[in-house]
């Protein structure tokens, strides 16, 4: 059964800005809670970018991440959410809600907002259809949690300076004997005491910064220190630009990171906003996402059903 449409077609209970994992998940359960609910998505999710996942619970032959996503958009349709491709240019607040205006100068009200708005990885200078390809190939990959499996025993890349290059490195050495590191600068970024934890498990530091990444049969090859080198996968270790703007706009609180502050039910602190997925400080994973987005949207019910008695009565638990 669909929601009930509002008089006015441009204005919703929930508005949810991003259209990955997290957003449609909030989607699905808002539109089946019975609240008008759109999505406003620019289609750059990052999990349109993996070729196959196979640690997402259900799917034991693996499923890829544009698959999963039109299974969810269907879903979402399904039971009444809308869709827009656009951009949320401007948010505001407003008496009883939120306004937002898109790209193409709609205007949309709602009640409240899911930001499930992810982030966007950093990445070594590699062209782009070398990097898209390299990711179709699972020659480039940026989530060892999610694959580090498929790269057992396997030779393996690591691009990235500091503590963080040094965790990813950690995590990849229980796959594999093979792993190097490579600045992505020409001074070797790492400390003595990186150096050591690196050294101790076997992990090599080789000059860079890498650069003329080449496609071969064989692997992906880089060029760094003078010479090239040949792996089967390379692993950018850069951090990421978190997308929380327009929650800041808000006055939202972030982390020291720019991640979206949220209480044990997916609140920020400006009320009638929630956050959900990788725009929250987190796992950073399909699974983890959805279950935020659950919790995001059923908390958006109950809060909503305070000022509208007839959803009061059906409160979720």
């Amino acid at each position: 059964m669909r929601p009930p449409k509002t008089s006015d077609p441009k204005s919703f209970d929930c508005l949810i800005i991003g259209g990955g994992p997290a957003g449609l998940t909030a989607a699905i359960y808002a539109a089946r809670f019975r609240l008008s609910t759109v999505v406003v998505d620019m289609g750059h999710s990052r999990a349109a970018l993996i070729p196959c996942t196979r640690n997402h619970a259900g799917f034991p032959d693996g499923i890829s991440g544009a698959d999963l996503l039109d299974r969810m958009r269907q879903q979402a349709l399904r039971w009444g959410a809308g869709l827009r491709r656009s951009r949320v240019e401007a948010l505001t607040g407003r008496a009883g809600g939120f306004a937002a205006r898109l790209a193409d100068g709609e205007r949309i009200m709602a009640r409240a907002i899911i930001l499930a708005t992810g982030v966007t990885n950093h990445r070594p200078d590699i062209p782009e259809d070398i990097h898209a390809e390299g990711l179709r190939r699972g020659l480039i990959r940026y989530c060892p949690v999610c694959d580090g499996f498929e790269v057992s025993d396997c030779n393996v890349a690591v691009v990235g300076d500091g503590e963080r290059a040094v965790r990813e490195a950690t995590f990849l050495r229980a796959y594999t004997e093979r792993v190097t590191v490579f600045p992505t600068t020409s001074n070797a970024a790492f400390n003595s005491d990186e150096h050591g934890k690196l050294a101790s498990i076997g992990v090599r530091i080789l000059i860079g910064p890498p650069r003329r990444f080449r496609l071969e049969s064989g692997g992906l090859s880089l060029e760094a220190g003078g010479r090239r080198w040949l792996f089967d996968s390379l692993y950018p270790a850069m951090g990421s630009s978190v997308h929380s703007d327009l929650a800041a706009r808000l006055g939202a609180e972030l982390t020291d990171v720019g991640c979206i502050k949220v209480d044990a039910h997916q609140r920020s602190s400006v009320a009638g906003l929630y956050a959900a997925g990788d725009v929250v400080i987190g796992l950073d994973q399909i699974s983890h996402a959805m279950g935020e987005a659950g919790v995001a949207a059923t908390t958006l019910r109950n809060d909503l059903a305070a000022a509208k008695p007839i959803l009061r009565a059906m409160d979720a638990p």
